[in-house]
């Protein structure tokens, strides 16, 4: 193998490096927007649950009247 045939290909490897960084980078971002999704929504259905559950108990008491 020549050292042009080695530059070569120690530039492939580079590059390659270079855009597996690039891609855990933005994996690393979409991991972090999809928690911050996530924490959001569990919120949201806690919240959601307890309406709910109030509503069927003002209608449970509704239904004694």
């Amino acid at each position: 193998m020549s050292l042009a045939d080695l530059e070569s290909k120690l530039d492939e490897l580079t590059e390659l490096c270079e855009a597996l960084l690039s891609k855990q980078s933005q994996l690393q971002a979409d991991n972090l927007r999809l928690s911050q999704e996530r924490s959001v929504l569990l919120e949201r259905n806690v919240a959601v649950k307890g309406k709910v559950e109030a509503m069927i108990l003002r209608l449970k008491s509704l239904e004694q009247d």
